[in-house]
């Protein structure tokens, strides 16, 4: 399981992703589900995974191998047209890798389980946000829903719903969503820190603010204990009913 989120406001993207990876409880280890592909000063383009690693895997390295080879008249994520098109190319990546995998999956009793976050700019063009799913297909943030979370989602749904709006300050939607991620590790623990967190500013062009946030980050710290103690003090505020 992971957890990762992207939010599309109107100062630029907020991406993010947790590092945990699950094969049993004797195998837990750490893999980064962030990808950034980037020509500075033309365009980023950052990937988001969740689901089974090894599709995962291959997708982001079929995506670089197109990159490497440059083909002539072949698309990759460095000369494509629009965000729109990128989604295109990782979703005809996902469908390659179940043509190649999907039977040999079903007979193993696996689910062909993948999603991806396609989410950047590109020269001319405004910040996009999309959401990948497993079949190919995907669709596109919009003004009232700005955000994608794959993965894990339902623990760290609540405060981005009451908090984050397309208008909302980049910074404080980052501290939204490290709650976010907080509130979900707490709560499963195949979710787990270093948190990987990309903050992308409108027309940069340029990923350079990136962050890898450990447990023991003093920021990190101390909002989950400024939010822990906040819970309890408005708990505690609350009247009781009188039912009874």
């Amino acid at each position: 399981m992971t957890y990762c989120v992207g939010l599309l406001l109107k100062q630029g993207l907020v991406l993010a992703s947790d590092t945990r990876t699950n094969a049993g409880v004797d195998q837990v280890a750490s893999t980064p589900k962030m990808h950034v592909f980037e020509l500075k000063n033309e365009r980023v383009i950052v990937l988001l995974t969740a689901g089974n690693l090894a599709i995962t895997q291959s997708v982001v390295n079929a995506l670089r191998a197109r990159i490497k080879k440059n083909e002539q008249d072949s698309k990759h994520l460095h000369n494509v047209d629009s965000l729109f098109d990128a989604a295109g190319l990782v979703g005809a990546e996902l469908r390659a890798a179940f043509e190649r995998d999907g039977e040999h999956f079903k007979n193993h009793q696996i689910d062909f389980n993948a999603s991806i976050l396609v989410g950047g700019q590109i020269k001319g063009e405004q910040p996009r946000l999309f959401n990948v799913y497993a079949a190919g297909n995907f669709i596109e943030s919009t003004q009232e829903t700005p955000y994608f979370q794959i993965g894990e989602t339902k623990y760290g749904k609540p405060i981005i719903d009451r908090v984050v709006e397309q208008g909302s300050d980049i910074m404080d939607t980052v501290k939204c969503v490290l709650i976010s991620f907080d509130s979900t590790i707490r709560s499963n623990v195949s979710v787990a820190a270093p948190i990987d967190l990309l903050i992308y500013r409108v027309d940069s062009l340029h990923a350079d603010c990136q962050q890898r946030i450990t447990e023991t980050d003093p920021y990190y710290l101390q909002i989950r204990q400024g939010w822990a103690d906040g819970l309890r003090s408005v708990f505690s505020a609350l009247p009781s009913p009188d039912w009874c």
